[in-house]
Order: structure tokens, then sequence, then C-alpha cells
């Protein structure tokens, strides 16, 4: 018997994505960007996410953008395990004529919101999401972005942040995957970064799913929020 997308979705649990993973193989797969994603990935679209297979084109849709695009292997293993990607494409990852590159493109992945992997665009694009569904007058639709530690040393994000705050967009999400990859140190970490410019911030163990629920979940009236999950350092 055949096991179709949807129903290979339904029997996929957190312990299934090592497997999936494990499905990609070839160069540049960029496993550490990936694996640091895993859980963050894992909690959003479990169980905080207003998004699936069904409602890809629906208005009312959360937004998730993945900023973290230069490891998408985590990324096309939820995407999977939630029935929007078939299982049979995970082998072919990277190869010439796939749909999963090594950059995500939102053309080609089903579930996909943009075309990522060039760090420092994610947020930009996700305030400008934000801005665009306050303006249609959608006030149910979130906008998550994910991105990298590293990704804060790029200006445009800092253009972002320091507008974010002051033009209060309460549906913006952005979460801060931590592996002591960034180059320059902020005084008080990266969460004052945040506060400096009027967001709510939390700071949670990026490994732990009921402290990330929490914190993805937190009450933040009137301000954009950030969760930065600390994950071990990037090994060189």
């Amino acid at each position: 018997m055949t096991t179709t997308t949807t129903e290979h979705s339904r029997l996929c649990t957190y312990d299934d994505l090592p497997r999936l993973m494990g499905l990609m193989t070839g160069d540049e797969k960029h496993g550490p960007a990936a694996t640091s994603t895993l859980d963050v990935l894992w909690v959003l679209y479990d169980g905080v996410l207003r998004v699936g297979p069904e409602r890809m084109d629906d208005p009312e849709r959360d937004r998730f953008l993945l900023s973290k695009g230069h490891g998408p292997m985590a990324y096309y293993a939820v995407l999977t395990a939630k029935g929007f990607v078939p299982v049979e494409w995970l082998p072919d990852f990277g190869s010439y004529d796939s749909p999963l590159g090594h950059h995500p493109d939102r053309v080609l992945v089903p579930g996909a919101e943009i075309g990522s992997g060039s760090l420092g665009h994610g947020l930009p694009i996700a305030v400008g999401t934000a801005l665009g569904l306050r303006a249609q007058g959608r006030t149910e639709p979130r906008v998550w972005v994910l991105v990298g530690d590293a990704e804060l040393d790029e200006g445009s994000n800092h253009e972002a942040i320091a507008f974010a705050g002051p033009a209060g967009l309460e549906r913006l999400h952005t979460v801060v995957v931590d592996n002591s990859s960034a180059s320059h140190a902020r005084p008080g970490g990266i969460a004052a970064r945040f506060e400096a410019a009027g967001w709510s911030a939390v700071t949670v163990d990026g490994r732990d799913h009921e402290a990330l629920y929490a914190a993805f979940t937190a009450p933040h009236p009137g301000r954009p929020h950030v969760v930065v999950a600390r994950v071990e350092p990037k090994s060189a």
C-alpha cells in the first residue's frame, strides 16, 4: 500500500525528524546551521503557527519566513513531517532538478513564503509583510521570521528592529537562534538590543520545547516580540 504525503504527515512526530534529515545527502548540507533550528521549527509548526498544506493560499494564514535559509535541511524535514513536501523529494535534495535547493525557493517549495539564504533579508521582509497585512486590515495573521545570530551583524536587520518597535507591529514575531556565530558582541546580549527599540523579548533554551512554546505564546500587547533561542555553540 502506498502512503500519501498527508497520511505520512499524520504519522510523523519529532522523533522522525532525524530520519527525514538523514534522507538528504550531498555537499553543502550546512548541517550545524540546520540542526540548530530543528527544535524551534518543530515547536512552531507543531503547535503555534496557523498554517497547513490546505491553507497555503488562505489570506488569513500565519506567515513564516525562514531568513536562515542557508541551512534548510531541518526546514524541509519539518515541512515533510507536516505534509507540505513529499518524502520522496528528500533524497534528491540539492540536485540539479530538485525543488529542494540549498536555499529554499518560494516558487518551488510548498509552504515557503520567501526565497532565502542571503543573510540580513528576512527580518526586513517580515516588517514589510506585517505592514502590508495591517494596511489590508488583516488583524488575525501573525508574521514569524527565524534568523540566526550572525545575521544580526547585518545593518539591514538593525534598521528593521529600530522601525518595528516604534511602529507597534504587534503581529510581528522574530526568533533568533543563537549558536554563538555572531562576530560582534552586544552589550547586554541580543534581547537587550531588541528591548532598546521597544520590543518584547524573552531568552530561552532553544532545545526546551515547553520553554519555547511558552515564549512563543507569551502576550506582548502593542509591541513586536522576539524570542532568543540559545543552542550549543557552532563547532569550528
